[in-house]
């Protein structure tokens, strides 16, 4: 969310944004919010004036009424002041109603408005303008074909989608055995990841009130997303994100615990409402997934060293895994309103031989911070917001499909790269039971 003096003081800048973005449709809000804008601060100044106005009338009728005693004339003078006093404070209340309607019309604008991007973010109505960076670690294609990822699964015992289905329906699963340990083993693996990295291992609530998810999110974003409880102010958390960014709600953390660097594991759900490919069933689009993230939040100086940061881990990470990958910078229209600037890490799918999304990293400038009121003092004891960004760690089961894809051998088997065996007993390899 930007604050309403840049967009009182830069309407064009507001404006031109928006058009990067291709959201035209967003361009009157802008007039519409400074008009409203303008009708607030009127009614602050009126308000403050009329509050003036009575301290001193109040003290006019306390002297009027002392005065009264010697010369009852004096008694009608208070009364006329009392008049006048009960005039002002009526139209205070008006005031102070209008200023409160007006307050709420103003932040309701506010949360659409898109946050300004980058300057190097690539412009581009939608995801097929997302441009690609760079490559890591050769894409090989094998000579043998490669099953669809739930054939893998299945090779190994390690998947039951039917049952699933029976007891909640499309877009959840069974893993069992090799797959499920697997699927623990990667996360364990990010975590240490992380943990090796600096940063601190968090398990968050996996539920949070409305006023954070309006904080850390859009609203378009959230009713796409998020899966309300039914009557309670509780929602279940699509992304650790969430919840992580919502710890410092209303919080001013000293300076010089900033940043603060998190990694924390948590179970997903989101709605993943539409219709998707075959390439996105299975287990690639679900309902329901566990996640280890990157989290940090820090000065505004910093959060640009952070981005570069949080996404080579990802390629590291991945790249330990023998898994091929490339970053991919994504376009001014496929940015969420409150991002800055943000990219994809892609996996290499041998199987489709294209590069398919695993990771996300973003950095949300101080437009979370704004809305959750997260900020510290500066070296001169100035308020100021805090930056925050977020990356994904490792997300199975999606993971799992360019982990199974990239380590198949002719014969069936998977390999396990080194750095993982550890957390799967010792094994070197997975061997089917079919």
């Amino acid at each position: 969310m930007l604050d309403i003096r840049f967009v009182r003081e830069n309407p064009d800048i507001v404006k031109e944004n928006i058009k990067k973005k291709f959201q035209d449709s967003k361009l009157p809000l802008v007039d519409e919010v400074i008009g409203l804008d303008t009708k607030r601060r009127a009614a602050i100044v009126e308000a403050d004036q009329l509050r003036s106005n009575r301290n001193t009338l109040s003290k006019q009728i306390g002297m009027l009424m002392g005065q009264a005693k010697k010369d009852p004339s004096k008694l009608q003078e208070a009364e006329a002041v009392k008049a006048q006093v009960k005039e002002q404070a009526d139209r205070l209340a008006e005031l102070e109603k209008l200023e409160s309607e007006l307050d709420e019309k103003v932040r309701k604008i506010m949360l659409v408005i898109p946050n300004i991007i980058d300057e190097s973010v690539p412009i581009g109505p939608d995801d097929s303008c997302n441009m690609e960076v760079e490559r890591f670690g050769e894409a090989v294609t094998p000579d043998f074909p490669i099953p669809y990822h739930t054939e893998i699964m299945e090779s190994f015992g390690g998947i039951d989608l039917d049952a699933a289905g029976r007891v909640s329906g499309n877009g959840f699963y069974y893993l069992l055995g090799d797959i499920a340990r697997l699927h623990e083993a990667v996360l364990a693996y990010g975590r240490d990841f992380m943990i090796n990295k600096g940063f601190t291992y968090c398990i968050p609530p996996f539920m949070i009130h409305g006023n954070v998810v309006e904080g850390v999110m859009s609203q378009t974003d959230m009713d796409a997303m998020m899966y309300k409880i039914e009557g309670e102010d509780l929602y279940l958390i699509g992304t650790s994100e969430h919840s992580m960014i919502g710890r410092f709600i209303d919080q001013i953390i000293p300076s010089e615990q900033l940043p603060q660097t998190l990694t924390s594991y948590s179970p997903c759900f989101r709605k993943e409402k539409g219709a998707h490919g075959i390439e996105e069933r299975g287990v690639y689009r679900i309902h329901q997934f566990e996640k280890q993230e990157m989290i940090v939040v820090c000065k505004p100086e910093e959060s640009k060293d952070w981005y570069e940061k949080l996404w080579r881990y990802s390629v590291e990470l991945f790249r330990s895994l023998d898994i091929p990958v490339r970053q991919l910078e994504c376009c001014s229209g496929d940015l969420a309103d409150l991002k800055v600037k943000s990219c994809d890490i892609e996996a290499w799918s041998p199987r489709q031989q294209k590069y398919f999304e695993v990771c996300s990293c973003s950095n949300l400038g101080d437009a979370q911070a704004r809305r959750l009121r997260i900020r510290y003092k500066d070296e001169n004891g100035k308020m100021q917001l805090c930056h925050t960004l977020n990356n994904t760690c490792v997300a199975p089961p999606r993971m799992l499909i360019a982990f199974l894809e990239n380590n198949l051998q002719a014969d069936g088997t998977v390999l396990i790269p080194e750095v993982l065996r550890p957390y799967m007993g010792g094994k070197d390899k997975l061997v089917p039971k079919k």
